[in-house]
């Protein structure tokens, strides 16, 4: 892909999620992932409808006159964007493929967090730890980070979500908060994400195309396996293989809902169709009421 290419597409993605992230998005993020709680900041005058709880009992006596302290929320959280960035990620029905649908919820979720001055840092892994970057702050570390999520080239092929979970629980030596971008076609990772749900405050984030749901009718296609290479011819219109495939499938979406819901992590699934700002905010108000309860 040329340079300018690159760069169209970057613009144009930051374009489409800084406007959802204005409307509404930052605001719900912020109500969900709290802050590490309030601290001293200053005292003003007293105004009415002010709590008296808040009044300044030394600095009135000094001054004569009401002052009441104020405070503010102490945030500098640290996300960790955990991002899949094997072979199948590359699939795509739609206008879409799953490697951009993850580069544009990255985005939304990375500029919520700067907007909420809160530090973003990335992972991604193939069948290993491909790529690390660092959590920081501002617009420009969040445009690097979109960048090599949509241009990164992996040495790996195969997925394995173990690389990266363990990877995060090797250095993370304070919680943080972290969505683990993938479209979970993987194995065996049941353990660290157990770890990591229990040090951190973990949130799955399961990329789904629509072709993945249902076959089209279209007789004979040959196919492929995008990390294995593996080709072989599927017959779409016989009911036998369309009624497995939707088996299967089925049965790995209930599997992958019960390890979420057994080791109690909030989930949200994304399909390369989707509006993806509306459904982090759905998402989002979903979790602000569960947490309220």
């Amino acid at each position: 892909m040329l340079a300018k290419d690159i760069i169209r597409r970057i613009r144009k993605l930051e374009i489409r999620t800084r406007k959802v992230v204005s409307d509404m998005l930052a605001g719900q993020y912020h109500s969900v992932f709290k802050g590490r709680g309030m601290a001293f900041s200053e005292v003003r005058q007293y105004q009415p409808g002010d709590e008296i709880r808040i009044i300044d009992w030394n600095v009135t006596a000094r001054m004569n006159e009401a002052y009441v302290k104020v405070f503010t929320e102490e945030r500098e959280l640290t996300v960790m964007l955990l991002v899949d960035v094997s072979a199948s990620k590359e699939f795509g029905s739609r206008e879409r493929s799953k490697s951009e649908v993850a580069a544009e919820v990255a985005a939304q979720i990375a500029f919520s967090a700067i907007a909420n001055n809160d530090r973003v840092g990335l992972i991604l892994f193939s069948d290993r730890v491909e790529k690390v970057v660092p959590p920081r702050k501002g617009r420009s570390h969040v445009m690097r980070l979109v960048s090599d999520i949509l241009t990164f080239q992996p040495k790996g092929r195969g997925t394995d979500l173990s690389a990266g979970l363990t990877y995060l629980s090797r250095v993370a030596n304070r919680k943080t908060v972290t969505f683990l971008v993938s479209d979970f076609l993987a194995s065996g990772y049941e353990a660290p994400l157990r770890l990591v749900g229990r040090k951190h405050d973990l949130v799955p984030v399961v990329i789904v195309d629509p072709l993945e749901r249902e076959f089209p009718r279209m007789g004979l296609v040959e196919m492929e396996d995008p990390e294995t290479g593996e080709r072989f011819v599927v017959d779409t219109s016989d009911p036998l293989v369309r009624g497995r495939y939707a088996r299967a499938l089925q049965g790995q979406r209930e599997e992958l809902r019960r390890l979420f819901k057994k080791l109690e992590l909030d989930h949200v699934e994304l399909s390369t169709g989707d509006d993806h700002g509306m459904a982090l905010v759905r998402f989002f108000r979903a979790r602000s009421r569960r947490m309220a309860a």
